[in-house]
């Protein structure tokens, strides 16, 4: 079976400190929240901005 990985690339704001946790075994998770600003004119040609919050978990070395 072939390793299917997937990449994204997020670039925003930090919401917090991360929360990193150690596991049985020595590896360890982290847990984070990044706010990612969208900014667009809408129909009215009026500018509008939106936040969107991603909840995010690094396992391993990221973590």
């Amino acid at each position: 079976m072939n390793a299917l990985r997937n990449s994204v690339r997020l670039i925003g704001n930090l919401g917090d400190d991360p929360k990193v946790k150690k596991l049985d075994g020595g590896k360890s998770v982290a847990n984070f929240s990044i706010a990612t600003n969208e900014i667009y004119r809408d129909s009215k040609g009026e500018k509008q901005s939106e936040t969107t919050w991603h909840r995010l978990v690094a396992w391993g070395k990221q973590g």
